[in-house]
């Protein structure tokens, strides 16, 4: 079953030209879906404009078959769709406790806020041990956990992660995508647009292909990861030719 569905979808900035030309995309509940793509291909443009941060030109977005595109963010956060952006979200000078009860802020309910919060404490133990600490002394995955945990908090039907990666550690980066196989094998929904296209497609059902503001192609992650044409544009290996 469908959650989320874009049809004929263009966005741009003020008077600029369209970054989006026109995109189909289908999200399947418990789905996760990895976009990739060059830079300027519009992947981050493709989630501000889900999420309601910016406003489509024309085209449909659907979630669980209501048209949300117009709405503001805000509505369509209670909705059940959370945007995570590129730039750590957090509040720098507030606690790891502080910051993990803003993820429940829209609940208006400090009883299930403060229960949610033990089970991310739960999930992720170093989180728990930095509860009084400000988020802007933790580490760079510590952070990044912290995001995703105050997500948790929110428990929405769909997560989008805008290139959760972005300027990590290698070690790092595997830390964060434990945080993400968590959250699938949790059955949870994702839409991933990652620059690591093959550590996003290794840890995706289904992967699409974006380029230009259009949807190239897509299908199953583990065909996009071994078709030629991606390895060679995307994943930075070419298969060794035959020889005659």
């Amino acid at each position: 079953m469908s959650i989320l569905e874009l049809k004929g979808v263009e966005a741009g900035y003020g008077r600029g030209p369209n970054i989006l030309n026109g995109v189909d995309l289908t999200v399947e509940e418990g789905q996760v879906q990895c976009i990739i793509g060059p830079n300027g291909a519009g992947k981050s443009t493709l989630l501000k404009a889900i999420s309601g941060l910016l406003r489509p030109r024309a085209g449909e977005i659907r979630y669980q078959g209501q048209q949300i595109s117009g709405l503001r963010p805000d509505q369509i956060l209670k909705q059940g769709v959370c945007f995570v952006p590129q730039e750590k979200s957090l509040f720098p000078d507030m606690s790891v406790h502080e910051n993990l009860r803003m993820g429940g802020y829209v609940l208006n309910n400090n009883t299930e806020t403060e229960r949610r919060i033990t089970e991310v404490y739960d999930r992720f133990p170093i989180l728990a041990e930095k509860r009084r600490h400000a988020a802007k002394t933790l580490s760079g995955g510590q952070q990044q956990m912290l995001v995703m945990g105050r997500t948790l908090v929110l428990r929405p039907a769909i997560i989008m992660l805008d290139e959760p990666s972005l300027g990590l550690a290698p070690k790092i980066v595997d830390q964060v995508f434990e945080i993400v196989r968590y959250f699938r094998e949790s059955g949870m929904t994702m839409l991933i647009v990652e620059q690591n296209a093959r550590k996003g497609l290794e840890n995706a059902d289904w992967g699409c292909v974006l380029d230009l503001g259009k949807n190239h192609f897509d299908g199953p992650a583990d065909t996009i990861l071994d078709d030629p044409r991606i390895q060679e544009l995307y994943l930075g290996t070419r298969k060794k030719e035959k020889a005659s």
